[in-house]
């Protein structure tokens, strides 16, 4: 199992210097993928712009969107931010995507909130996907560029954990982009034996790519750290889902986080993604410290 590291853009202190040291030790350690996820009236990067960043000072390590929430964006803009970040980070990106949970990004787009999303993000996929083949996807001189590295485009994953919309993404995705809060053993069994089921039914060639985030935090005053940083971030859910979620996050020790990757790699999962708690760097190492006998290191397949 492959392990990779979120930049911390959702956690108060964040500036450049420390940005760049997190991506430059991530590169550096023994992980697989930086990542970073996607909001909009909150106080964080923009997810594009931080990856780029994050490309300009690694060599190794993917460049993983977990997530860009597709259907709020204009899928051709979105299919030239990606390209240009393939191109920047030489073949390097994996594009998570899927379809928020936070109505008010949505209005900050003028997009419509509604059941069709997911419907929606599968014909944009497909849109962007013909248009990093070089086919015309609207009348204009030239195809969009420029063009991925990876021949058709990166791998795309579906942030899915319900398992009928794991099961509709079997037939145009590469995988799931997944996320536990626990993290939960028996959600992420559930989700990984339904995307199995559904990629043999849909006649795929090849399995799922399975990927998993949760929360953590590690050293003195970690679980005081952690409920700060969740009940901050989790604030638009209203105080009584903070207050039931907040104690299903349980990852705030050393021991606590080797049991949870162990049980991650006992169900199969091919990568998981660490959010941290905390903007200090040093937390990159105490991880590599604490996990970097137990993962494959090297970019995510």
């Amino acid at each position: 199992m492959q392990l990779g590291l979120n930049l911390p853009i959702m956690v108060p202190g964040l500036d450049r210097d420390r940005l760049l040291d997190w991506a430059r030790r991530i590169d550096a350690g023994p992980f697989s993928s930086v990542a970073a996820g996607e909001r909009i009236f909150f106080p964080n990067p923009e997810i594009m712009i931080a990856l780029t960043a994050a490309a300009a000072v690694t060599e190794r390590v993917a460049l993983q969107t977990s997530v860009v929430v597709l259907p709020m964006h204009a899928e051709l803009h979105v299919a030239k931010q990606v390209a240009t970040l393939d191109m920047l980070s030489e073949g390097r990106v994996v594009l998570g995507v899927g379809v928020g949970g936070r109505e008010e990004d949505y209005r900050a787009f003028g997009r419509p909130y509604d059941r069709r999303r997911l419907r929606r993000m599968q014909e944009q996929v497909a849109v962007m996907r013909a248009a990093w083949r070089g086919e015309e996807t609207v009348e204009a001189l030239r195809p969009l560029e420029p063009r991925c590295v990876q021949e058709g485009g990166p791998p795309v994953l579906v942030g899915a954990i319900d398992p009928r919309s794991i099961e509709r993404a079997a037939a145009w995705s590469d995988g799931i982009s997944g996320f536990s809060f626990g993290p939960s053993s028996e959600e992420t069994e559930l989700a990984w034996n339904t995307a199995r089921e559904a990629w043999k039914a849909a006649g795929r060639d090849s399995a799922p790519r399975l990927v998993t985030s949760f929360w953590y935090a590690l050293g003195a005053g970690a679980r005081d750290q952690l409920d700060q940083v969740l009940r901050r971030y989790l604030a638009f859910m209203g105080p009584e889902m903070v207050d039931a979620i907040v104690p299903m996050v349980l990852v705030d020790s050393a021991d606590k986080l080797r049991d949870a990757v162990r049980r991650m790699e006992d169900l199969g999962t091919d990568e998981v993604l660490l959010v941290p708690s905390t903007t200090d760097p040093d937390d990159v190492d105490r991880v590599a410290d604490i996990l970097g006998g137990m993962v494959q290191a090297g970019p995510a397949a």
